[in-house]
């Protein structure tokens, strides 16, 4: 059928655009001689992920563990973590996720190590971990040089902890003023986990991985420096709004969310039926990701969402009032993609038009 015949709301992915930018990602990775793992939980879709690894990604990312046994149970067989795992019942999961997958995850205190340790005793096989080091995001990950040393000693005296290496997440890219502040970014972000990859050489522990990541830093073809082994983007499959902002560009938008008209009450306002439960009520106030409202209507670039409820979008705009009738359905460009996915049981992926899959995203509400 063609999609806009679809009820709605519906997550609507452009099939054509989507493999233009997995190309596109991919193609990045091999010119800097660098593994492409992909963060899988923009999309949190198996079906996508196994398409991102027929592309040439090795492995995938996610940020937790349900979303690993998905992904294990769909095929996938090569998987990290990028995330703390804390907790007897996590780590007893992944100790059984890895008698049949390849699987690491991180990292960053001696006390999350004698976890692990404990709960791996007896194993068939050691956790394999990567250390985050923390670059400039103020979220997880190894800050100062000396705990990083203690680490890597108690580590060194674990039976049951193997190190495969480090990863780094430069988040505050979201957050640069514009495309040279975010190249500066990632560049410093790199200097800075490869510092810490020279500190475990030097300690005697060779690191497999040294993996960075972000989406804003990779779209626009910075160098990867020597000695990192792995990229992890993960937006850049669907981009949105705030990526859009900073890639210059809505070309690369392949995520929509098509939403029908239900009311014009006054001259100039109208009434969607997605709201917070659909769209999300995020935005990005800084930087060169910074959003306009709480997300935009595709096909009319001065029209944005002034405000959510629950169920309904309010928009303030008398050409766009004029421009539509009840019943007629339109396009939202969401701010942040990834969280709008994890509130759709379905996406529906579009050729030309018409719907040729309908993909479970059956990743969605697994967050433990």
């Amino acid at each position: 059928m063609n999609y806009m015949e679809l009820d709605t709301p519906a997550l609507i992915i452009d099939r054509e655009i989507m493999m233009d930018n997995l190309r596109f990602m991919q193609e990045y990775a091999d010119r800097r001689h660098v593994a492409l793992r992909p963060h899988t939980k923009t999309h949190k879709m198996p079906r996508l992920a196994l398409i991102q690894e027929e592309l040439g990604a090795r492995g995938v990312t996610v940020a937790k563990v349900g979303e690993a046994e998905v992904m294990a149970e769909a095929g996938l067989r090569d998987i990290f973590i990028a995330n703390e795992i804390v907790g007897e019942s996590k780590l007893a999961r992944i100790r059984e996720l890895a008698k049949t997958v390849d699987i690491s995850f991180g990292l960053d205190s001696i006390p999350q190590a004698e976890m692990i340790e404990r709960a791996f005793a007896g194993a068939q096989k050691p956790a394999r971990v990567l250390i985050e080091i923390e670059v400039g995001e103020e979220r997880s990950g190894v800050i100062e040089e000396a705990d990083y040393l203690e680490l890597l000693e108690y580590l060194k005296g674990c039976k049951n902890i193997s190190l495969k290496g480090i990863f780094s997440h430069d988040g505050n890219s979201y957050q640069a003023a514009d495309i040279r502040e975010c190249r500066e970014i990632h560049l410093t972000a790199q200097r800075r986990t490869l510092r810490f990859a020279e500190l475990a050489k030097e300690a005697g522990m060779e690191l497999e991985t040294v993996s960075i990541g972000s989406t804003p830093s990779m779209m626009h073809d910075f160098p990867i420096l020597d000695g990192v082994t792995e990229i992890r983007p993960g937006t850049y499959i669907f981009m949105d709004a705030s990526q859009a902002n900073a890639y210059g560009s809505l070309a690369r938008n392949a995520a929509t969310i098509l939403t029908t008209v239900i009311s014009r009450p006054t001259p100039e306002r109208v009434i969607t039926d997605v709201g917070a439960k659909g769209i999300t009520a995020q935005t990005r106030s800084k930087g060169f990701c910074a959003t306009r409202g709480l997300g935009l209507i595709k096909g009319w670039p001065e029209v944005e969402i002034f405000d959510v409820y629950d169920e309904h979008a309010i928009i303030y705009n008398k050409a766009f009032h004029d421009g539509v009738r009840v019943g007629d359905k339109v396009e939202i460009i969401p701010n942040h993609i990834c969280p709008v996915v994890n509130l759709h049981e379905t996406a529906y992926l579009v050729t030309d038009g018409e719907v040729v899959e309908e993909i479970p995203v059956a990743c969605r509400g697994k967050l433990k």
